[in-house]
């Protein structure tokens, strides 16, 4: 996309030929960007650093008065628990805090994104479970009470919001014939056929997990028009839909969601809320999931023409403030 809308400011782009993920943006000014993946050089790298770390944007957020996800508390491998010496943060006390705080709980990766390493976690067998999964990929783990309603990501460049849409998590619809491993695979099919680069892990142990706990396998054949969740995380690049609300966004939401990627230090910023409502109304029952110094637009803009517009201009008011800098 970068490719295609350079050219209309003067730019050109050159991109690593072999994977295709970093490139230079050069402008008519001469001035030079780099980008990797989605990532651009227009955030300030400290304030894209406190909001890859879920802990410390909490943090900073919950100090200048934000509503958060309550109870948040992060915990260690063990490697990384002795090389910092951090005493009771280690996985048989997360499991203890778990069981203070009461099941359920939210288990994620500290610094994951896209959704990864995401669980619900209903005991404590499956706490140890997810734990494990998540230090293979992170060595802080971020344990918090579920909360709950609608998730949505807010996109937000400098003053205005550029898009918002309703993030709806993994889920099968039934057709009263096919069970739901056959339904998730004609969804994989689905996304191949408009080019969505998401790829469906049915051997994710957070599906079969989800299943149970609904007394459900994947063998399981859902009734016509049943609808069958079977991931918590909402996220796009895990297999969710999104609903676009961008024109609907009631006032109070836009004005929090650009206050808030000014007061993180961010020009562009994705911010994610959980509605115990809609995002059409304004009400105090909402909280700040967390915030994305660059959020991913890939998979959103598979969606629908609109969508594609929309991922568009931003990329060009992007570029037109990259050569701004």
């Amino acid at each position: 996309m970068l490719q295609k809308i350079a050219p209309r400011i003067g730019a050109s782009i050159f991109l690593e030929p072999e994977w295709g993920i970093a490139g230079q943006i050069t402008f008519k000014s001469g001035n030079k960007s780099y980008f990797r993946y989605n990532t651009v050089d227009l955030n300030p790298v400290g304030s894209s650093d406190i909001a890859k770390d879920k802990d410390y944007s909490n943090l900073f957020m919950k100090r200048m008065g934000y509503q958060i996800v309550p109870g948040s508390k992060t915990f260690f491998s063990d490697n990384w628990a002795a090389a910092i010496r951090a005493k009771n943060r280690t996985m048989p006390d997360a499991c203890l805090y778990a069981k203070k705080i009461g099941f359920p709980v939210v288990v994620k990766p500290n610094s994951g994104s896209q959704g990864s390493g995401v669980a619900v976690v209903q005991n404590k067998q499956e706490m140890v479970r997810a734990l494990r999964l998540v230090f293979k990929q992170d060595r802080v783990a971020l344990v918090q009470k579920p909360v709950r309603g609608k998730d949505y990501r807010i996109v937000v460049l400098d003053d205005k919001v550029i898009s918002a849409y309703e993030r709806i998590p993994l889920n099968v619809i039934g057709n009263g014939k096919s069970n739901i491993l056959q339904l998730l695979k004609a969804r994989q099919k689905y996304f191949y056929k408009i080019n969505r680069d998401t790829t469906i892990r049915t051997g994710d142990p957070r599906i079969s997990t989800k299943l149970k706990h609904q007394r459900k396998s994947f063998q399981t054949v859902p009734a016509k028009n049943e609808q069958i969740f079977l991931l918590d995380n909402a996220n796009l690049s895990t297999g969710g839909d999104s609903v676009d609300v961008t024109d609907i966004i009631d006032p109070s939401f836009r004005k929090l969601a650009i206050q808030l990627t000014k007061d993180m230090g961010l020009r562009i910023c994705g911010v994610d809320l959980i509605i115990d409502g809609s995002i059409e109304k304004e009400t105090s029952n909402y909280w700040i999931l967390e915030i994305n110094a660059a959020p991913g637009l890939d998979h959103y803009v598979t969606t629908g023409k609109k969508q594609e517009q929309i991922v568009e201009d931003l990329y060009l008011q992007v570029l037109q403030s990259l050569d701004k800098k």
